[in-house]
């Protein structure tokens, strides 16, 4: 499938599809400065802040590159009672993702928040609790997976940023659940635990997520990349791997052919949200039924874009087809 192909489904075809991303919410704070001296009570430098912003992080990332490109974006997932939340509503409701799966809990709301001096990160301030979510809030989610399928899901992320959303109970239920409907599941990895997501239809790792279930650390080169993926296929039962490879671009692995799509020369400013980018653009293009290997090359001309901008970044629906001119 040729370009013109892939910028009609995204110019006319996105609105026709419903994806529903269950994961590790959070919320992606920056305060910018600049720093003229350091602190007379400690040898820290005082950043005087000029201003500030607030974005959309983690599993809230994916969903908001999904509602820019124009599709219906449901997200579930767990957050606390507090300003943090509120916040990530309001910028929900802006963007016309619905969030009816977003269950309160007694936990902050995943929050990072960075203080930025020039062009350098200072300090970074994490509010969260990261143990697993089990229990009534687990049930709840899962419940809500259930019926957003019957109400008729075309595709479902699960974006596992390890902050206690996406345990093994709740991805397999998830999983089997999807399967029932024949709807596809694709997964954004998180820690050497791969057990979780057997059975998953896609999973999308880094070079160093992957290098984090192998036997033996392995460099960014081809064949190596193909053996990883294909040992992780019959080790978790995974069905398709696409490895994300950096300045590499990409390889797609599935039981019939493996796929090196080279990355688009592009000045790296920032790979943060990059990854975000690759699976809700992939998991668009499985909804809307472009072929896999399609689907990857159009979100990895998708992350071009976004390795291009600083901060957590999501690509708009006028930037991509930009790229697919």
């Amino acid at each position: 499938m040729d370009k013109q192909a892939m910028h009609d489904f995204i110019a006319n075809g996105t609105a026709g599809c419903r994806l529903l991303v269950v994961g590790d919410v959070m919320l992606d704070k920056y305060f910018y400065g600049e720093v003229t001296r350091i602190s007379p009570e400690a040898p820290v430098p005082i950043t005087h802040v000029l201003s500030s912003k607030e974005t959309l992080g983690g599993a809230a990332n994916v969903a908001h590159n999904l509602a820019l490109l124009g599709c219906a974006t449901d997200i579930a997932g767990f957050v606390g009672e507090d300003y943090h939340c509120q916040s990530l509503l309001d910028k929900f409701t802006e963007r016309g993702i619905s969030y009816n799966g977003l269950i309160r809990t007694d936990r902050p709301t995943t929050t990072k928040l960075r203080i930025i001096g020039g062009h350098q990160q200072m300090m970074r301030l994490d509010f969260e609790e990261a143990e697993p979510v089990e229990g009534p809030y687990a049930d709840r989610l899962q419940g809500y997976v259930q019926a957003a399928l019957a109400q008729g899901a075309d595709a479902i992320i699960i974006s596992d940023y390890g902050k206690g959303c996406c345990t093994p109970a709740t991805c397999q239920a998830i999983i089997q659940a999807a399967h029932e409907h024949q709807v596809p599941v694709i997964i954004d990895p998180k820690g050497s635990d791969w057990d979780k997501y057997a059975g998953a239809d896609y999973i999308t790792p880094n070079l160093k997520e992957i290098n984090e279930i192998l036997p033996a650390r392995i460099k960014n080169e081809d064949e190596a990349v193909e053996k990883a993926a294909r040992y992780a296929m019959e080790r978790y039962q995974l069905k398709n791997i696409i490895v994300t490879r950096s300045e590499n671009g990409m390889t797609l692995v599935t039981p019939q052919e493996i796929t090196h799509i080279p990355t688009k020369a592009q000045e790296v400013y920032d790979v943060s949200g990059a990854g975000d980018t690759v699976i809700a653009v992939f998991a668009l293009g499985l909804a809307g039924g472009l072929a896999p290997v399609c689907s990857a090359r159009m979100a990895n001309l998708a992350a071009s874009v976004v390795v291009a901008k600083l901060g957590t970044y999501a690509i708009s629906r006028e930037e991509l087809l930009e790229v697919l001119q």
